[in-house]
């Protein structure tokens, strides 16, 4: 039986890419340092021992992000990340769920699972950055997991191809943090295709130097008019502090609301 794919952000050809980066810079230095005994080879030497040294914690870092987040893994961190959001994910009863920058589909399937009674659409421009993500791959791990109500399509999230107010809640989980430009300006397009009346759940990296100040934007959805907005830390709630710190996710929170 086929089982789901889901990826690892920290790919294997990252982690092969700083050790062989490592490793040639190691046997420059060590090349160096055996045939050269004057001042310029030497301080050759230290710059490439000293390039070597940084790759190779890069090296150590990846490896452990990767074991992290890996589906395949013990700790699971990306599963319970995705379930944790995918509670907020509310749609009624023969509704529509937007998942935008859907990536390897984690996020729409966990979503369709829990709303059962309702669809969920995937979207993403499936770009260069992240090659081994593609639409086929959302529809390979949704037949996976046998979950039928889903959908996968293109599109940029900086610029929807949806009409306004079209689906009864949209979601998100660490896209915008990723796109260069007013992340505050893509949360509102987003939130452009909501229906009134509708849920959002949106996660990501909402850290001031990121996002600016998030307090005033949720005042800002209170001023337009939402039902509903709030900012829920989640840097100890999907995942303990330290893990936070170690994999770069401190400032991770929820905007959560209703339109």
């Amino acid at each position: 039986m086929m089982s789901a794919n889901y990826k690892n952000w920290v790919s294997k050809g990252m982690i092969y890419g700083f050790l062989g980066g490592a490793a040639a810079l190691t046997a420059g230095a060590v090349t160096l340092g055996i045939l050269g005994e004057s001042t310029i080879p030497r301080i050759i030497t230290g710059i490439l021992g000293a390039g070597a040294l940084g790759l190779m914690g890069a090296s150590a870092w990846c490896i452990y992000a990767y074991r992290q987040f890996s589906y395949d893994g013990k700790r699971k961190l990306s599963k319970q990340i995705i379930e944790g959001v995918a509670e907020y994910v509310k749609v009624p009863e023969s509704g529509v769920g937007l998942d935008v920058g859907c990536g390897s589909g984690a996020l729409t399937i966990a979503a369709a699972k829990r709303n059962p009674h309702a669809r969920m659409v995937g979207c993403d421009r499936w770009g260069m950055e992240y090659a081994s993500f593609s639409k086929q791959l959302c529809e390979e791990n949704a037949k996976a997991e046998n979950v039928k109500n889903t959908e996968f399509k293109n599109g940029d999230a900086t610029k929807l191809p949806f009409e306004d107010e079209s689906f009864d809640c949209v979601t998100s989980n660490y896209v915008y943090h990723n796109i260069p430009g007013d992340k505050q300006k893509w949360l509102l397009e987003t939130l452009r295709v909501l229906k009134k009346g509708g849920t959002f759940a949106i996660h990501d990296l909402m850290s001031a130097s990121g996002y600016g100040d998030m307090k005033l934007f949720v005042q800002k959805l209170h001023d337009l008019g939402y039902e509903k907005a709030e900012l829920i830390e989640t840097a100890d709630k999907f995942m303990t502090t330290k893990e936070a710190k170690l994999l770069g996710l401190s400032g991770s929170a929820l905007l959560y609301g209703k339109k």
